[in-house]
């Protein structure tokens, strides 16, 4: 996992806040069903075989109807 210096203010895939990002050139794995830090995670095909992953908390994935 890379942690990428040149990322956009809001999440490109929900436009939203996001807490950190990484980037991954090989498998993974995503499991949060009982995560306290992260409630989603937004996924953006990068350059090359990598993946970006926007992690966003409970808050920030809150949706405002």
């Amino acid at each position: 996992m890379d942690v990428p210096a040149d990322t956009p203010d809001a999440c490109p895939v929900c436009a939203q806040a996001y807490d950190s990002v990484s980037d991954h050139e090989r498998g993974l794995m995503i499991n949060l069903l009982d995560n306290e830090r992260y409630r989603r995670v937004c996924v953006e095909p990068v350059d090359g075989p990598r993946i970006r992953f926007y992690h966003h908390t409970h808050a920030q994935a809150e949706i405002e109807e």
